[in-house]
């Protein structure tokens, strides 16, 4: 006989709906803190995607991406027929307690906590966006800005962090504060080594690009409450990856 999907009161504390902006991140976080949780545990079948999306508030079509990622990681398994639906895997065992991987995760973390270096990162990032818009970019710091926003449309998976760091540090540099830039440079490096830690997903990647392209409009137009919205909402958009696989 199948299993039965877990009963939906035991995943209330978690299912939510997402705010706008970050359908795809938060949805993600949100199924990864089932997964990692436990309350849906390896063998048991999630609720329909129905179900799930409207608990949500996103598309199927959203929610299929998500699931695909998860299936990508090893997590769940997507099963046809009757009894079909999508499953829980085991926990893979390369990323496991005491493998290499799940070592190198933990040093990472150890030293770092979490909320407090998003938090201190959006605060950076936004004030940044907000003191580029309302001060005005010269006609050297519009060609860096496009110039930086423009290598991150092109670049391949490889260079595609590296590439958005310098992205951002631009920003961060062209708010002519130096203490601002030197804070957003270390606490950068810190995130930058737990995004190491999780995998390049393109949806994600795709998101964030719109995001930059509209954030660096608002910022080259000189609308501060736009560009520290987008900014606040790009950051968002992070944490909840972050905080979904690593949290």
């Amino acid at each position: 006989m199948a299993k039965k999907s877990v009963p939906e009161d035991a995943l209330t504390p978690v299912l939510r709906p997402v705010r706008a902006g970050n359908g795809f991140e938060e949805a993600l976080e949100q199924i990864l803190q089932l997964l990692r949780l436990g309350l849906v545990p390896a063998g048991e079948r999630l609720p329909a995607e129905r179900e799930l999306a409207e608990r949500m508030g996103i598309s199927r079509v959203t929610l299929r991406e998500v699931l695909k990622v998860l299936g990508e990681q090893g997590l769940v398994e997507s099963r046809r027929g009757r009894y079909g639906g999508t499953f829980v895997l085991p926990r893979p065992g390369p990323g496991g307690p005491g493998s290499p991987v799940e070592d190198e995760l933990r040093r990472r973390l150890a030293g770092v906590n979490l909320e407090d270096t998003l938090r201190f990162r959006e605060v950076l990032e936004v004030g940044a966006a907000g003191l580029c818009a309302a001060h005005g970019l010269t006609d050297e710091g519009t060609a860096r800005l496009r110039a930086a926003l423009a290598a991150t449309q092109d670049a391949p998976l490889t260079e595609y962090r590296r590439l958005d760091t310098l992205l951002h540090l631009t920003l961060a540099e062209l708010s002519g504060s130096a203490s601002l830039t030197a804070q957003y440079a270390a606490v950068r490096a810190g995130v930058n080594d737990l995004l190491d830690c999780i995998p390049l997903l393109v949806r994600n990647l795709e998101h964030s690009q719109q995001q930059h392209a509209a954030l660096v409009e608002a910022v080259l137009e000189q609308d501060a409450d736009g560009a520290r919205e987008v900014m606040r909402e790009h950051c968002e958009g992070t944490a909840a990856l972050l905080r979904g696989f690593l949290a």
